[in-house]
């Protein structure tokens, strides 16, 4: 069951109403086909409906961003501060993203699953960080009393 909104607002700008009521679905710039009408926007207002997309978008971002995370960490070459404040840079955007878009259409479960394991990648790049700054500011110490 869908319904078909015309021109009802104005271009290029979404209704408050429906999104704080409804996930957006696609993009504004695809066309869908919906009973012979071109739809360019469309809001999934049902949180049933709704649920089951946004877990499988959410978690293909959360694998993206842990398989990069990983590579950051394990990267022995790399060992750098930019690096580090990188990854912890990366780690705060997914969960502030999470927070603020989708924390309505997930389930608990999943979003403490999710946390636990960024908690502990925040942690070692945390801590990586830190050696690296302490390395760095030893070394600077040893030049300057030479």
């Amino acid at each position: 069951m869908y319904f078909v909104q015309r021109d009802v607002r104005p271009k290029g700008k979404m209704d408050e109403v429906f999104l704080e009521n409804g996930f957006p679905m696609g993009s504004s710039r695809r066309v869908y086909k919906i009973g012979g009408s071109e739809v360019r926007e469309i809001i999934i207002s049902s949180s049933q409906l709704a649920s089951p997309m946004v877990t499988d978008l959410v978690y293909q971002k959360y694998h993206k961003l842990i398989s990069t995370l990983t590579e950051l960490l394990v990267d022995d070459e790399g060992d750098s501060s930019d690096s580090m404040r990188e990854a912890l840079n990366q780690i705060e955007k997914f969960r502030l993203e999470i927070k603020n878009k989708y924390r309505n259409y997930l389930k608990r479960k999943d979003l403490e699953l999710m946390s636990k394991q960024l908690m502990i990648l925040k942690k070692e790049a945390m801590e990586r960080y830190l050696e690296i700054r302490n390395q760095f500011l030893k070394t600077n110490d040893t030049k300057r009393s030479k």
